[in-house]
């Protein structure tokens, strides 16, 4: 079976930056010059380059989004630090209560193994 090809975010948002953003190349320097995007970086990188977006926008992205393993143990990690329940945790990150307390059960079993 072949393996899907990895999407280039890196380069995309470079693009982007290069030919509509100039200014705002400094903001984004520190998360372009990773070696590897996570999803976290991509969404902080959005946010930067085009800032707030809409509500509607909001909703047709958030149909679109996709949490790898590691992204989704940064965000319940960021719950711990910041002392927050699963209401402020999905407000935060725009996430349904549900998919934060799926999230949780699906994890907390596999620490305990």
């Amino acid at each position: 079976m072949k393996k899907a090809a990895q999407i280039n975010y890196k380069k995309i948002y470079q693009d982007i930056l290069e030919m509509k953003f100039p200014e705002k190349r400094e903001q984004c320097f520190s998360l372009l010059n990773k070696k590897e995007l996570s999803i976290l970086d991509i969404i902080n990188l959005n946010q930067k380059i085009f800032g707030k977006s809409d509500k509607q926008t909001d909703i047709f992205n958030q149909r679109h989004r996709s949490y790898d393993k590691l992204a989704i143990l940064k965000i319940l990690e960021y719950q711990k630090v910041n002392n927050l329940n699963n209401t402020e945790l999905a407000k935060h990150f725009k996430l349904s209560r549900n998919t934060i307390s799926k999230w949780k059960k699906n994890y907390n079993s596999l620490k305990q193994l």
